[in-house]
């Protein structure tokens, strides 16, 4: 594998992720209210959207090989009497499944925050189908808490969810 790191996002990093998220294979897999086709204007305007979210509550960080932008990753803080808990999402271009990245960016997304942070608990709620997705988050370290039976509809189906999480 390449050298993988996290790094905070840059507005030069719009191209690499118009061609990193422009894929129905990786949106398949998202939720919905990412446009396809995926736009420079788009990614711009995520990229502004990302600098300018509130420091303690957004963690959010480019996943890049050799410099360039190949997915994305967020730790999202809840609130109320959620508010030690965060929902995690993350994606990689298509082209670096299966190579241990997103294993490696969950680690130290988590990491990072429960170092920096008082969060407690970190979620995630992938499609259970996902079996990659799955597979990272366990891989990851976190724990299968069950699944979510209907939980989400994508493309027109009803789709199960399951849920993980990992406490500090």
């Amino acid at each position: 594998m390449e050298f993988t790191r996290l790094r905070a996002w840059q507005e030069s990093d719009a191209a690499d992720v118009v061609h990193a998220i422009n894929n129905k294979e990786v949106l398949n897999n998202l939720r919905d209210g990412i446009p396809y086709p995926y736009s420079l204007a788009d990614a711009e305007s995520f990229i502004r959207s990302r600098l300018d979210a509130d420091k303690n509550e957004a963690f959010a960080w480019a996943i890049t090989d050799n410099g360039r932008v190949i997915g994305s990753i967020g730790i999202f803080r809840k609130g109320n009497i959620h508010r030690l808990t965060a929902e995690m999402g993350y994606y990689l271009a298509e082209d670096f499944w299966g190579k241990g990245i997103a294993t490696e960016a969950v680690r130290e997304a988590v990491s990072y925050v429960f170092l920096h942070t008082d969060i407690v608990r970190v979620y995630a709620e992938p499609f259970a189908r996902n079996l990659a997705s799955c597979r990272v988050l366990e891989k990851a370290g976190f724990t299968f808490e069950g699944v979510l039976r209907k939980n989400a509809i994508k493309n027109g189906e009803i789709l199960d969810m399951r849920l993980y999480s990992i406490v500090r």
